[in-house]
């Protein structure tokens, strides 16, 4: 197939001009930047290498416009590459022009418009930027967050992809959650843009890509040097500083780099049991023109936190005097202690036949301890269920892609390949029976090895106003998990003795989608596709290699429409089925019982709508609302609701940037009340929040506050069902747990640029 398309390679004719878009301040790229020909009224979107290509001639004008930048004019010059340079001003909507996209991205206007406007002030709201994606934490402010989309209470991460700077963040067969996603090592004001894609439809996204996808892109040259001052109720502190390590002269040669660097502590909120929250984070990123057709980034980072939590609280333990109030605590041991190091080096060569080609390699170190207790003295009713979840590991993997696109005519053929490696070496994973933090006995012991080899094949053809996009991906995995545990842990003892210690499997994942854009203002397009998501080594070994790798199809029918100059509408209806469901506690053998059964197959339905309007120059809007219906297939009526499974969210701001430097805005995030169990007969609460930023914005310095749960609401950020029982009592309960929201919260900070 390389050799084939290879053949059709054409020399552009003189009728097509190719040029490059950058930003003036920091000579990086500009993606999706809009290209528009006057005469001929031809527009084209800039690639994430800021390239492009468009009909036209010596003579023509040419209207270069992207979000957040001041459009500008050029006039081309026969024989002459372009290379257009942007300079940063006010964000307005009339610059959006809707078009057929080389990549199928319809969220480059949400994510540009919502980045900038919504400045991120913690890895959480990185998160939450996301149309549709809600967050919950409930272990102290360390652990990864629960993460809910499209229907899907994904734990945190079974089904949705998480990535920084093409590195995965992901963790498979973690002790505590399949595709345990732990964004805390990213610094939110390092991030300069983001990209999000519903569903299992991009061939260069493989494992847990079911619900979608989030990949963060890290800043390679610094605005300015920064130091931030952030301090707020319950003993929080924050430090942050930024700063470029080489000059102008550097960066005119295309070599940049800087480090950042954060502290933080916090007590969390107004538990009896303080979190007394810590993180430290370092962060080094170093960038390099070499010569005309290669450019070499480098990357590391490092992450150390600890924290206390009160875990989660029955619903009774309020009512019945076993702690004063909502912030009290059962099980003081409960907390963590994480740690994780990265590395990345990636090369970005411009080959002589068109081709550009990209290799990255990457690594990671980390460690998890975390101690927990769930159902305090329902199995152990002397010592107690207390327990504690280890994962140490060294993770390293390699990206490949190699894409090009070729002009026949007035079709574009944009062809990529790409291929990719994984290998988890996790010595231990270790579930053990604590008692005040003190080891009892093991409850799982054991070390695994985990390999992702992945390839992939993607061909988009623009033409007209029709773009097609068809692609092919394959991925082998191979599963090793040796017990350790002593022979006396009937537990391990009864699942992994006589059982093949290794599995392997592979699976297709054929994706399919169209564009039909009728004109600058209203575009459709039809997704289809299928992915996966792959279960833990433990458990696949366990079952002997049932459900390894459960597919997910889905689809989805969309359209991008801008009826009026500063409205901007995007709409989806979707469907996807899923071979067999992950829910909470269900893919690890996080308690004594052992494994748990798969839960069956499940479908769910919804609507994605996100709009953005743009009120006068310094006012803005957002609303975004996902009804979505999840359900189990195989069970009976009214016993098939997927458990803790989002059927409502939505989330509206209102923004403002006004010339004398006050900016900021009012916002809000609405959670249905649903289903925490099969039968709906336990109900887990829904919330309402209203969060305010305010800030005075100068070009050397900035004030703010922040304020969350502005009107001090009462609301559980996390819930679960629990079959608990606390000391004294006589018999179990089965009933819903939650960790308490945060009350009114201010936060002040102060920003000092140079």
């Amino acid at each position: 197939m390389l050799l084939l398309c290879t053949s059709c390679t054409r020399v552009l004719a003189d009728g097509r001009i190719k040029g490059r878009i950058l930003d003036k301040a920091t000579r990086e790229p500009i993606e999706a930047a809009t290209i528009r020909n006057i005469r001929s009224c031809d527009i084209e979107v800039s690639d994430k290498n800021g390239s492009f290509v468009l009909n036209g001639a010596k003579g023509d004008s040419l209207v270069i416009s992207v979000l957040g930048y001041k459009q500008q004019m050029v006039t081309v010059e026969a024989g002459k590459s372009l290379n257009i340079e942007l300079e940063k001003g006010a964000i307005t909507l009339k610059d959006v022009v809707i078009t057929n996209g080389a990549n199928l991205k319809t969220c480059n206007v949400l994510t540009a418009l919502d980045l900038n406007m919504q400045p991120a002030k913690s890895a959480q709201d990185l998160l939450r930027l996301v149309p549709g994606l809600f967050i919950a934490q409930h272990q102290g402010g360390g652990k990864a967050e629960q993460i809910f989309l499209r229907g899907f209470d994904a734990d945190h991460g079974t089904d949705v992809n998480v990535s920084v700077d093409g590195m995965p963040v992901n963790m498979v067969t973690h002790a505590h959650g399949q595709g345990y996603a732990d964004l805390h090592f990213l610094i939110p004001e390092t991030v300069s843009s983001y990209d999000f894609g519903k569903g299992p439809y991009y061939t260069d996204k493989g494992d847990f890509t079911t619900a979608g996808y989030v990949a963060y892109n890290t800043k390679s040259v610094l605005d300015h040097d920064m130091v931030k001052v952030e301090v707020g109720q319950f003993n929080t502190f924050r430090l942050l500083a930024m700063i470029n390590l080489l000059g102008e002269k550097a960066k005119k040669k295309g070599i940049s780099a800087y480090i950042a660097g954060e502290r933080l502590y916090s007590d969390g909120g107004p538990f009896a049991l303080p979190e007394h929250f810590t993180r430290y984070n370092l962060f080094g990123k170093f960038n390099a023109q070499l010569n005309s057709n290669n450019k070499l980034t480098a990357e590391v980072s490092t992450l150390a936190s600890g924290w206390k939590s009160a875990g989660e609280i029955p619903d009774r333990a309020v009512s019945e005097g076993y702690i004063a109030n909502r912030f009290g605590v059962l099980d003081s041991a409960q907390g963590g202690y994480t740690t994780r190091t990265n590395a990345s080096l990636k090369l970005l060569t411009t080959l002589s036949n068109g081709w550009t080609m990209e290799n990255q390699l990457w690594y990671s170190h980390y460690y998890f301890n975390l101690i927990s207790n769930f159902t305090y003295f329902y199995y152990f009713p002397t010592t107690g269920d207390e327990f504690r979840q280890k994962d140490t590991r060294d993770v390293g993997g390699y990206n490949g892609k190699l894409s090009k696109t070729t002009y026949i005519n007035n079709t574009a053929f944009t062809t990529i390949f790409g291929a990719g490696l994984r290998y988890d070496n996790i010595y231990p994973s270790e579930l053990d029976h604590t008692e005040n933090g003190q080891f009892l006995g093991y409850l799982q012991y054991g070390k695994a090895k985990e390999l992702n080899a992945n390839g992939y094949f993607d061909e988009t053809i623009r033409t007209g106003k029709w773009l097609f996009n068809a692609g092919l991906r394959l991925d082998y995995l191979h599963f090793n998990y040796q017990n350790l545990a002593p022979l006396s842990d009937t537990y391990a003892t009864d699942i992994f003795t006589n059982v093949t210690p290794n599995q392997q499997k592979a699976i297709v994942c054929p994706k399919l989608s169209a564009e039909y854009t009728f004109n600058s203002q209203f575009q459709l397009y039809l997704k289809a596709g299928k992915g996966f998501h792959s279960n833990a080594a433990q458990v696949v070994i366990a079952n002997q290699g049932f459900e390894v790798l459960p597919a997910a199809y889905g689809a989805d029918l969309g359209a991008n429409w801008k009826p009026l100059p500063n409205l901007f509408i995007n709409t989806a209806i979707w469907y996807l089925y899923l071979q067999q469901e992950f829910t909470f506690g269900q893919d690890l053998i996080d308690q004594p019982g052992g494994p748990v059964g798969p839960t069956g197959r499940t479908e769910r339905m919804g609507i994605d709508f996100s709009a953005r309007y743009q009120f006068t120059k310094w006012l803005f809007a957002n609303l975004n609302i996902n009804p979505a219906r999840p359900r189990y297939i195989d069970s009976a009526k009214g016993h098939n609701y997927v458990e803790l499974a989002p059927t409502l969210t939505s989330t509206a701001s209102l923004d403002f940037r006004l010339k004398n430097g006050i900016n900021g805005g009012i916002s809000y995030r609405y959670l249905h009340n649903r289903a925490a169990n099969t039968d709906y007969s336990l109900t887990a609460r829904g919330y309402f929040i209203t969060d305010l930023a305010v800030n005075y914005t100068r070009k050397r310095y900035e004030v703010g506050v922040a304020i969350e749960n502005l009107f001090n609401q009462q609301w559980d950020e996390s819930q679960f069902e629990y079959i608990s029982q606390l000391k004294n009592e006589t018999k179990p309960v089965d009933q819903v747990s939650y960790t308490p929201g945060v009350p009114f919260y201010a936060k002040l900070k102060l920003s000092v640029f140079f």
